[in-house]
Formats: structure tokens, sequence, C-alpha cells
């Protein structure tokens, strides 16, 4: 992996905590809405980390690939992952 992996690291210790933080809200019978809005800010760094590792996998491993026989298979995986992002 490419991308920063300390920065990654502490976007997803956040999730997680947020995450610890919805099942807690869960479990107390908090507001519906409450409880979406932190599944929303939490999906959102979910994103944000995706969006993190998928650039630094373009700006390096894609990259370094165009200049090696593993282009064809680099391009498929990243049509398949923006088949599953545009889901």
């Amino acid at each position: 992996m490419q991308a920063d992996k300390e920065k990654v690291a502490k976007l997803l210790r956040t999730a997680r905590g947020q995450l610890d933080g919805i099942l807690k809200m869960v479990e107390e019978d908090r507001y519906c809405i409450d409880i979406s809005n932190q599944l929303m800010a939490t999906q959102a760094i979910l994103k944000k980390v995706n969006s993190e590792i998928l650039h630094e996998h373009i700006q390096h491993c894609v990259h370094d690939a165009f200049n090696s026989e593993d282009q064809g298979q680099k391009i498929s995986e990243i049509m398949m992952i923006m088949d599953k992002l545009t889901k």
C-alpha cells in the first residue's frame, strides 16, 4: 500500500470509534435522526479513506504498471472498483 499508512490508520480508528458510539446510541434507544447523522459521518470517513487509498494506488501502482506487463490487469482492477463505487 502506497497511501500514508498513519493517516489511513488514524481515519480508520476514528471511524471505529464512531461505530462504537453508534452502537451505544442504538443500545440506548437514541433518536433515529441522531443515529443516522452519525452513520453518515462514519460513511464519509470511510469514503475518504477509500479515496486516499485509490488515489495513491493510481499514482503509484497503476502508473508503474504502464511500464510493465501488468498494465491490463491494473486497468481491469480499477474498472472493477469504479463499477463497485457507482452501484
